[in-house]
């Protein structure tokens, strides 16, 4: 009875500390700083080529598609070939450069922002970087209102936070929170230390500034974590300076240069931490070392535990990625490791990364030979080099019907031989398909999530 009573105790803390947090958030009276910072914040609107998915699903209604499939066409039906979507930005200088998500302006053929006084104004893409879920875009004029820039590291969790941008549409809604944590790393992503907040955040947030209590931008809204497409408590914005490095890099070369150590890492858990005799899981574990890398060159191992880089310790995998992001190539680390139970000091210096980055438009294969329905890329040299192979293509879309489809190839299959002839990018694809005869069946050798397959593909 009395383990009950305290377990009740306990419960009602943890609700009274949670009551607590959300009471003092939304006492905070933000607004007079929305009131300063709004004519700073824009609604993005773009216009998007439909893929053929989409299109697919505009020419054929629901109910024919459940009985009949895809296969049904109808032809009298104009189908738009473009749709429109929308996001949020923020200036960050008087000249007109302004923040946005890369997922916003992502394919996008035209681009423009609404002003808090109506304005519609033309912008176009300096660069962006599916990465970080970063873009950088500039309008022409002067005298813009640009927001201040404020100092993540003296973020707090618990600390009271606001949103601004344009939910489903509607313009300069505010919404307001705490942060929740930071250092935050989602599905294996690394690239960016996410600041997780309860702030509500839905569809056409993304790309709006999230601001501390002096009105000072520390985020870039991005994403949400959902089951059901809608916010439930879980919001996630890209550190300012993580965003405003990008931004500079955008806007000086026109893309993202990073540093290149060359090796595969994995977080320290309880079991590997008694196996390697730690005190506690700590710093991480290197799995693999890619030859004639910086850390080859610098003699690192696999197996090896990095605790500490330049000085700062290592908790978790994500600790030492995010560090190493921010580094320019060429500089040198000086990294302590942990090997058979020995402490030692190991210098690299970084090189710059392969440019990992698909290219930007997709090869559709109907050009010669049976139309297949499917939109391909090359591999990038870094995912080649990753799988072992010379090259492939990767399989972007599937269209639902087609024969690709009937076959069984899915999206992320990477091609890599049709019959006998092998296959390293698209021109040898689109002529190697050209060569199948109808009534026939070619073979496919491709790679399926790290696995080798080969599928019978049935040209009629």
């Amino acid at each position: 009875m009395k383990n009950r009573l305290l377990q009740k105790g306990m419960y009602a803390a943890v609700f009274t500390m949670a009551a607590v947090q959300t009471q003092a958030a939304s006492t905070v009276d933000f607004s007079n700083l929305v009131e300063q910072v709004s004519p700073a914040v824009v609604s993005v609107n773009v216009v998007k080529k439909m893929t053929q998915e989409e299109l697919l699903q505009q020419q054929v209604p629901e109910l024919l598609r459940r009985f009949f499939g895809n296969q049904v066409i109808i032809p009298q039906q104009q189908v738009p070939q473009e749709k429109t979507g929308y996001g949020s930005a923020f200036f960050i200088s008087k000249d007109g450069y302004l923040l946005t998500n890369h997922h916003v302006v992502e394919n996008a053929s035209r681009i423009s922002i609404t002003l808090n006084d109506r304005r519609e104004i033309d912008a176009t893409v300096v660069g962006s970087d599916e990465r970080t879920d970063v873009a950088l875009l500039k309008v022409n004029g002067s005298s813009f209102p640009a927001l201040r820039i404020g100092n993540v590291d003296q973020l707090k969790v618990g600390e009271p936070v606001l949103a601004i941008g344009s939910p489903f549409g509607f313009d300069y809604s505010a919404s307001a929170g705490i942060v929740s944590a930071k250092s935050r790393s989602m599905m294996g992503e690394t690239s960016v230390p996410f600041i997780q907040t309860d702030v509500a955040l839905n569809p056409g947030n993304s790309g709006g500034p999230l601001f501390n209590q002096r009105g000072e931008v520390v985020g870039v809204n991005s994403r949400i974590f959902s089951g059901t497409g809608g916010y439930m408590g879980l919001s996630f914005s890209i550190p300012i300076d993580v965003a405003m490095d990008v931004a500079e890099q955008l806007k000086s070369n026109g893309k993202v240069i990073r540093s290149y150590l060359g090796v595969m890492l994995q977080d320290i858990d309880r079991n590997l931490a008694e196996a390697y005799k730690l005190p506690k899981p700590e710093g991480s574990l290197i799995t693999q070392v890619a030859p004639n890398s910086p850390a080859a060159r610098a003699g690192l191992k696999a197996g090896d535990i990095i605790l500490q880089i330049n000085g700062m310790a290592i908790s978790r995998t994500s600790d030492l990625l995010n560090y190493l992001n921010r580094q320019a190539p060429n500089q040198s680390i000086r990294l302590q490791v942990l090997r058979d139970e020995k402490l030692s000091n190991i210098t690299a210096t970084l090189t710059t990364a392969p440019d990992n980055t698909p290219a930007k438009t997709n090869t559709p294969v109907q050009n010669k030979g049976p139309v297949l329905g499917i939109a391909i890329r090359n591999l990038t040299e870094a995912e080649s080099r990753q799988l072992g192979i010379e090259g492939g293509v990767y399989i972007q879309e599937v269209m639902r019907g087609g024969l690709a489809a009937q076959s069984r190839l899915m999206p992320e299959d990477i091609i890599t031989q049709i019959n006998n002839t092998p296959v390293r990018n698209s021109d040898e694809f689109v002529n190697a398909v050209s060569k199948l005869k109808k009534n026939t069946v070619a073979r496919v050798a491709l790679i399926r999530q790290g696995q080798r397959a080969i599928l019978g593909l049935r040209i009629q």
